[in-house]
């Protein structure tokens, strides 16, 4: 897919998606069971967002595909839990998104108070028709609309908060906590959901560029500082309203506007939860298609719904069908009432992602690379899994039985739906048989983990890396002698170079008479020039139990022998280059001896960070 989105955009997709009904409705509902206390809670919710910001920031960038969430659980936690996490990631935001459509012809109503419910119902149809056209012509024209509402946004809160400071009463901040510690525990949980759209942008992590840098910054920067902005606007509100009114109304920002703002800043303000609808609507659209676009491309869904518009490179689709189904919720439902099975979903993907950083930790996959590592693991994940876990219990009976519908019918679909395609083997079964010591022989993962590697990077496959796909990788057991390992290697090469076994290791044990190739402790790269054109062989190989060269203490675990023609000097010198860069990678050694396959070996070596060289040299 294009990559469209930069930091800009990724920055206005995460901060759009957080800015809505959590800031603009929920601080009055939510002062009722915490009084001023309120304030500490949207801290406390922050803080319980920070670590899945951090896991999934670790996720996408060692992982930037369509799909966010889905991508990652399916990869991790197999088919059953993808499919699971799939559906819900995707009815969640659409829900959410519907929501704040209806919330935009809801405000309308503010503004223009004869309005009906079926013209407020009208209103979000026609703005949803407006943000699909968006969404389907070019994520780049999406992301430029999100950048600007955003950025009207953020200037109009803040001139809400610098101006509504000057007129706040520290003596509505007293009794802080009147209910106590726990009913800020209590109203943290059900804050907590007003952050829960920062992460969607990692569902289009393929479309952003350098998705190395810009999404975990984009994601961190949206979360520091919509975190701040929410804290210093219900601080303001808090201290400006009358506490009887500010418990009561479902619009407490536009009516605290209106004391020192008068009409025009009440209009203002609702002008601001318009905007802040209307990014949470549109970044909706863009995430929650991306989803179902990740699971048609696995076969969990019609391959249909993962096609791209030919002139406009958008999974036109997969917004279409979203658009669709978020017509059906705005025109058939009380989306009100599902907003909390929407949010119940949320927090179960935010357990899921965290099982799936673990896994991927410790499933010590070799071409498991993100580019950024999430910091003081394990203990604030496992923390903030238990915590998420919580507040899961506190959305009550009704609410936990129709989101087990739900998942119960999306794991109906996973054993009925007749998958096409790989077969892939989960990260967990990775984790599981290195465990048990058990054979392992699949390096699907691995394989497409180091595509995806080479993608994020921008590297272009050079000679070396086709040389590398070619060649034979040994992964032996036990210990060799150095001829005796020269013999296995000869036999395994001489067939591509067309010249006998035996004259390969004479030529070796010559070269190594002459002067040793062990370049380092534990690492060898024996090389010979053989006769003919246009000829060259490279071996890989991993000793566990070491080779022993002579005149060498330390037994040799690292091989590449390469042989090659006079002709091919130049490419001979090149190729040591490559080698050497790769071995003097900061982790090799310890992804080296990690490798569980020979595949793995060759994957590991494909997705260096070395230099490419300019092909046809």
């Amino acid at each position: 897919m294009r990559r469209e989105l930069g930091l800009a955009g990724v920055f206005s997709v995460a901060a759009g998606s957080m800015i809505s009904s959590g800031l603009f409705v929920l601080p009055g509902i939510a002062y009722r069971h915490a009084g001023p206390g309120v304030i500490l809670a949207y801290i406390l919710a922050a803080l319980a967002m920070l670590p899945a910001v951090l896991a999934k920031s670790e996720l996408s960038t060692a992982m930037p595909r369509s799909g966010g969430s889905y991508f990652y659980i399916e990869r991790s936690l197999g088919g059953l839990a993808g499919t699971a996490g799939g559906f819900s990631q995707w009815a969640s935001v659409s829900l959410k998104s519907a929501f704040a459509l209806v919330g935009i012809g809801a405000l309308f109503k503010l503004l223009f108070p004869s309005l009906t419910y079926g013209h407020i119902k009208l209103l979000a149809l026609l703005f949803l028709l407006f943000f699909t056209a968006m969404n389907v012509l070019s994520v780049k024209g999406s992301g430029r609309l999100q950048i600007l509402l955003v950025t009207l946004l953020f200037v109009l809160l803040i001139l809400y908060v610098g101006l509504g400071s000057r007129h706040v009463d520290i003596h509505r901040y007293v009794p802080f906590m009147p209910g106590g510690i726990k009913a800020v525990f209590f109203t943290s949980g059900l804050v907590f959901i007003s952050y829960g759209g920062l992460t969607k942008v990692a569902s289009v992590a393929e479309e952003v560029r350098n998705p190395s840098r810009n999404i975990p910054m984009g994601m961190i920067l949206a979360f520091f500082s919509v975190s701040l902005l929410y804290v210093a606007v219900v601080a303001v509100t808090v201290g400006v309203l009358y506490p009887d009114r500010l418990a009561e109304t479902l619009t407490p920002i536009s009516e605290a506007s209106g004391l020192f703002l008068g009409l025009a800043g009440k209009i203002a303000i609702t002008i601001a939860a318009l905007l802040a609808f209307a990014t949470t609507a549109n970044a909706g659209i863009l995430s929650s298609s991306r989803s179902l676009q990740a699971m048609s491309r696995d076969g969990w869904l019609p391959a249909g719904i993962k096609r791209l518009h030919s002139r406009f490179g958008t999974p036109y689709v997969a917004v279409l069908a979203t658009s669709i189904f978020m017509a059906l919720l705005i025109l058939l439902l009380d989306l009100e009432k599902l907003v909390e099975v929407a949010s119940t979903m949320q927090l179960i993907l935010f357990v899921m992602v965290n099982a799936s950083l673990f896994i991927m930790r410790e499933s010590k996959i070799v071409t498991y690379r993100p580019s950024f590592r999430a910091p003081l693991y394990p203990w604030i994940y496992a923390l903030s899994t238990l915590i998420y876990i919580a507040f899961i219990a506190m959305m009550g009976l009704p609410t936990l039985l129709t989101t087990f519908i739900f998942f119960a019918a999306a794991l109906a679909w996973y054993w009925i739906y007749p998958r096409k395609g790989e077969k892939r083997r989960s990260a967990l079964l990775y984790m599981v048989e290195k465990a048990a010591d058990g054979e392992f022989r699949d390096s699907s993962l691995s394989r497409e983990l180091r595509e995806i590697l080479m993608e994020r990077d921008e590297l272009v496959e050079d000679r070396f890396d086709r040389l590398v796909k070619r060649s034979p990788v040994l992964d032996l057991k036990g210990s060799y002698t150095m001829e005796e390992f020269f013999r296995i290697a000869s036999e395994k090469i001489s067939g591509s170079l067309g010249v006998d076994a035996e004259v390969l290791v004479k030529k070796l044990l010559e070269r190594e008479a002459q002067s040793h190739t062990v370049v380092r402790p534990g690492l060898a790269v024996p090389h010979i020039i053989v006769e003919g054109e246009g000829k060259f062989a490279l071996l890989i190989a991993r000793a566990r139990d070491g080779i022993f060269f002579t005149g060498e203490e330390e037994p040799v675990r690292t091989v590449f022998l390469m042989a090659g023609t006079r002709d091919e000097r130049n490419f001979h010198l090149r190729a040591l280059m490559a080698i050497a860069s790769i071995a003097h990678e900061e982790d090799f050694e310890k992804r080296w001896s990690e490798a569980r396959t020979p595949e793995d070996l060759r994957n590991y070596i494909l997705s260096s960070r070395r230099k490419r060289m300019e092909d046809g040299k």
